[in-house]
């Protein structure tokens, strides 16, 4: 080694990562050189902002005033990159969306990586990217995290867990248990597209038309609905929106059957008012699942208050995350808490909890 690289060394000088051919190995999660390297060069680099910049092992930040809203979420999908999204993306909408499933405005994220020996540093990169622009498009901040390397076969590729901060106002009471009979129930659009896109392309399927997945951050869908039914809702804790809800793994019919419990009350859908995209109906049908079971990631179920309804349904058409949003279904009276459906043939059926698991790995 010559006196220049010599003096490199010493200084502390590290070669830029190969992320065009080179792959995590255990060094990278070690503690050391490598795993500062890592850091610094991809994910600092990515999610570059003040508070990360700080370098410290936690971040101190300001919320607004109102009350605080945390919610996690672990990211395990196969395959990790998929039409519509990948589990970068994913992994901050899934979050911000719990967050502001409270009505809650997201403003911090927190991101942990498990990393498996042996991935592919450009398909981390790619990732990671992903993450960035998805956090700077929700105008969240990724303020602190972590990363773990495991021996290769113990892992897949990668796994990420998201934990996120919000504040919610303080007039606003928006929870599982709050349904009443009479209240209406929403849906901001089309069900089943993320889990029938995963399963389509895990498995190398085609139905004719190409499947895309549905993830998207729903903060900005529930302030425009909030909106018109604010004043009231500060005003009469029995007015606006009681519930808000994604229904992501186990659908739309597990997350209604959630909300009766909470709520001690029962539903009623209309079979013909769900939305349900043709080819989306067509695999379910080839595959034998119900679009009903299949997860989301970018829909969000409302129960609102019957007066507010048409205003709270108006704003969601008007806002490009929630333009074919229906009306589905009541809020009924019901000791059971049964979620029934009225069919399109006249009847009625229970629909029930998922049994078993229809579609593994999906988010």
């Amino acid at each position: 080694m010559d006196d220049r690289g010599d003096r490199k060394v010493k200084a502390g000088y590290v070669r830029p990562l190969d992320l065009k051919h080179g792959r995590v190995d255990m060094t990278h999660g070690g503690g050391g050189r490598a795993m500062k390297q890592l850091i610094e060069q991809l994910f600092a680099a990515a999610f570059d902002n003040p508070w990360l910049a700080q370098g410290n092992d936690m971040a101190r930040v300001e919320l607004p005033p109102g009350r605080v809203v945390m919610a996690t979420d672990s990211h395990v999908i196969t395959p990790l990159f998929f039409p519509g999204g990948d589990i970068g993306c994913l992994s901050v909408h899934g979050t911000v969306n719990d967050v502001a499933m409270a009505g809650a405005v997201p403003v911090y994220l927190a991101a942990s990586f498990i990393l498996e020996e042996g991935f592919p540093l450009e398909s981390l990169k790619r990732i990671v990217e992903s993450m960035a622009r998805a956090a700077r498009e929700a105008n969240v901040a990724i303020v602190t995290g972590d990363t773990k390397v495991v021996e290769q076969g113990k892992g897949d590729g990668v796994f990420i867990t998201t934990t996120g901060v919000g504040v919610v106002d303080d007039g606003f009471d928006i929870g599982g248990a709050r349904a009443r009979p009479g209240d209406a129930i929403l849906l901001s659009g089309f069900i089943g597209d993320h889990g029938m896109t995963i399963m389509s392309t895990r498995e190398s399927l085609a139905f004719g038309a190409d499947l895309c997945s549905d993830t998207a951050a729903l903060h900005g869908l529930v302030a425009a609905m909030l909106e018109p039914v604010a004043p009231a809702m500060r005003a009469d804790p029995a007015r606006g929106i009681r519930v808000l809800r994604d229904p992501t793994r186990g659908g739309l019919a597990t997350t209604l059957n959630e909300i009766a419990g909470q709520s001690g009350a029962g539903m009623l859908i209309e079979e013909a008012a769900i939305p349900v995209r043709p080819q989306v109906e067509a695999a379910c049908e080839f595959l034998g699942l119900d679009p009903l079971y299949v997860a989301n990631e970018g829909k969000l179920v409302a129960i609102v208050a019957a007066p507010d309804a048409d205003a709270v349904l108006a704003a969601m058409r008007a806002h490009p995350l929630g333009r074919d949003a229906a009306r589905i279904g009541t809020v009924t009276e019901d000791p059971h808490h049964f979620v029934q459906m009225a069919t399109r043939f006249g009847g009625r059926r229970v629909v029930d909890w998922l049994t078993g698991e229809q579609l593994p790995r999906i988010c």
